[in-house]
């Protein structure tokens, strides 16, 4: 089998909830996704996504992705993409570093081995753990009152934890954890996520605030890998890296140094399935909790997420993330419906997706 064909497709992805906002004054109101569709020579496709979080969220950006696939996907055709790691060696080779260009077409090489040998990827990426997932919301920052109804909200549909974002004054955070958190059930989990932020004065200001008892995670409070060392030295809460760890140097620093309790693992930022693989393998052997998400995306990445998060031991697993909640056009169909807010990996080969081609449209580049 050989990668004959790979084209690239644009979908703009209106965020659902109107304007996402994170730290930094940074607001979001849709979201440019590419899609990758690899053909083989033997008629069998395959799909993935790449959606990066706007332009300001990490080293990253749409236009990046589609010209990154533009260097390596001629050095691809006639590759067998059952060979994910060969493939994945020639992608390196072909363009250094930019794991969202790299991310998709990983993804779509999965779901060719998939349906290749009639297995669902988590399947060939370990095993699935035949044990339900719980979904994680994620909330945007805004006023108490509204984050805490939108929580509520979430937690109604089912969702058992809350991922809500923070901002630079440490009054305003406290009130928003405050808030977040004033409902909390048994067996839900609270991440505060600063996406980068905050400086560790403001980090050590908030938490002080906070009640001694509020259970909450601290994710990716501040921007550089100095900062967090800075902050763990002074905090007892326990910190989730997402933003500086992003490939399998970082993670395996981060467990030398000890600097946090778990990771957030998401696919295009840190590479793909494959390279996420690798990570999740780091992050088991040192006990490392994981929430399996993505920057965001549809359907599509939707169903890369819930693949790696059914090879994730449940002690470990903490949550994935649904980013279909976040957007409001629909680029696949498949078998992901959760069932009071927990969802398994689907059965079908790959990854169980029947793309809308009509929602694609047509090739923005081919490469054959």
């Amino acid at each position: 089998m050989k990668i004959s064909q790979i084209d690239v497709y644009q979908v703009d992805l209106p965020y659902a909830g109107g304007t996402y906002r994170l730290s930094g004054g940074r607001e979001y109101t849709s979201f440019d996704a590419t899609i990758v569709r690899i053909t083989t020579d033997t008629g069998i496709t395959g799909f993935g996504e790449s959606t990066p979080f706007g332009a300001t969220y990490v080293a990253a950006h749409a236009l990046g992705v589609r010209a990154g696939i533009a260097e390596i996907a001629p050095h691809l055709i006639g590759l067998d993409p059952r060979r994910v790691d060969r493939v994945y060696d020639a992608m390196d080779a072909s363009l250094v570093g930019h794991a969202h260009a790299k991310a998709a077409i990983d993804v779509a090489c999965w779901d060719v081995f998939g349906k290749a040998v009639g297995m669902p990827v988590c399947d060939l990426l370990g095993g699935r753990t035949d044990m339900p997932m719980g979904l994680i919301s994620s909330i945007y920052t805004g006023e108490p009152d509204d984050m805490r109804a939108r929580v509520q909200a979430h937690r109604e549909a089912g969702y058992r934890g809350h991922s809500f974002k923070l901002g630079e004054d440490p009054r305003d955070n406290a009130k928003q954890i405050q808030a977040c958190v004033a409902d909390a059930q048994p067996g839900e989990y609270f991440l505060a996520d600063a996406n980068g932020g905050m400086s560790v004065e403001v980090a050590l200001r908030t938490l002080r605030l906070m009640p001694a008892d509020a259970d909450i995670i601290l994710e990716a409070p501040c921007a550089t890998w100095r900062e967090h060392m800075s902050l763990r030295k002074r905090s007892n809460i326990p910190l989730v890296w997402d933003e500086l760890a992003n490939s399998e140097v970082s993670v395996a620093q981060l467990i030398a140094e000890d600097a946090a309790e778990g990771i957030g693992l998401k696919i295009s930022k840190n590479g793909g399935l494959t390279a996420c693989r690798r990570q999740r393998d780091l992050c088991i052997a040192a006990g490392y909790t994981m929430s399996v998400q993505e920057t965001t995306g549809s359907d599509i990445a939707f169903a890369a997420i819930v693949h790696m998060g059914q090879t994730v031991p449940s002690r470990l697993l903490r949550c994935v993330l649904d980013t279909r909640d976040m957007v409001s056009v629909k680029t696949a169909d498949g078998d992901f419906q959760p069932q009071d807010g927990w969802i398994s990996a689907p059965t079908a080969p790959g990854l169980g997706i029947e793309p809308r081609m009509d929602v694609l449209g047509e090739p923005v580049a081919s490469y054959s």
